[in-house]
C-alpha cells in the first residue's frame, strides 16, 4: 500500500550513499566543542589542522575523553582531507572502522593516527594531511 502522504516507508539495504557517510564522519562533536572553547575555528582546512595541533593537550589526564578526542580527531582529518584532496573518499572497512582511501588506492587510517595525535601529540595532524595531500 503506498499512501503519499505518509512516504516510502521501505528502507534501501546497504550503506548510505558516500556524502551521507561523509556528513556523518565530519560531526566531531567533542573536537568542535574543545576546539571553540580554545578559540579555534574548525573550517574543515589545512590551517585549522596546524591550529589544532598548538592545542595544550588537557584532555590527556582523562582517558575517556582523551579516546573520545582521538577518534574525533582522526575523523576530523581524514573530513579535510576528502573536501581537500581530490578523489579522496571514506570507505568502511568490513570491521565497521572508516578509512580514507585514494585515486591511488592507497588506503589511511586516519581514526588511528587521530588516537597517536591526541594521546602523544605526534605525528602532527598537519603533517598527516600534508603527506596525504601529496600521495
Amino acid at each position: 500500500m503506498n499512501i503519499p502522504f505518509l512516504g516510502n516507508r521501505r528502507q534501501k539495504v546497504g550503506f548510505p550513499d558516500p556524502a551521507g557517510i561523509a556528513d556523518l564522519l565530519a560531526e566531531c562533536e567533542l573536537l568542535r566543542s574543545q576546539a571553540s572553547r580554545a578559540g579555534v575555528r574548525l573550517d574543515d582546512s589545512a590551517a585549522s589542522l596546524e591550529a589544532l595541533d598548538q592545542l595544550l593537550p588537557r584532555w590527556r589526564d582523562d582517558e575517556e575523553t582523551l579516546a573520545w578526542l582521538g577518534n574525533d580527531a582522526g575523523l576530523y582529518l581524514g573530513t579535510v582531507i576528502v573536501r581537500t584532496v581530490p578523489g579522496a573518499a571514506w570507505e568502511i572497512r568490513s570491521d565497521g572502522q572508516p578509512v580514507l582511501r585514494l585515486t591511488s588506492g592507497r588506503e589511511f587510517d586516519v581514526v588511528d593516527s587521530g588516537h597517536e595525535w591526541a594521546a602523544y601529540g605526534v605525528p602532527e595532524l598537519s603533517q598527516l594531511y600534508a603527506e596525504v595531500a601529496e600521495a
